[in-house]
């Protein structure tokens, strides 16, 4: 399981393009969930609330937000309407996760 501060990114094994793009975001995955941690820390948002507010891709917000479910530092929280119209999930930090996580 990845850590906060793991560089490598998931990838899908049969897909050379897949393993190209997490290679491409290696430097960067750390610090992005980091950003996205210390946002959901602060307020609940959807998965596009945090691409707006990091200015990000949502094809890259999305995978770190999905990788600190997965380490337990972030759950759903609630589904609210989104701008498309359509159910969107709520996102948080999980109360324990504090500045040093």
């Amino acid at each position: 399981m990845n850590t906060l501060f793991d560089p490598i990114p998931p990838y899908q094994e049969h897909s050379i393009t897949s393993i190209d793009a997490a290679r491409s975001m290696i430097e960067k995955t750390p610090n992005l969930r980091e950003k996205v941690l210390a946002l959901l820390r602060r307020e609940t948002l959807t998965d596009e609330q945090i691409a707006k507010r990091l200015d990000l891709n949502p094809s890259t917000a999305r995978p770190r937000r999905i990788e600190l479910v997965r380490m337990g530092l972030v759950f759903q929280v609630g589904i609210v309407q989104g701008s498309s119209g359509r159910s969107m999930a709520t996102w948080a930090a999980t109360p324990n996760t504090g500045n040093g996580a």
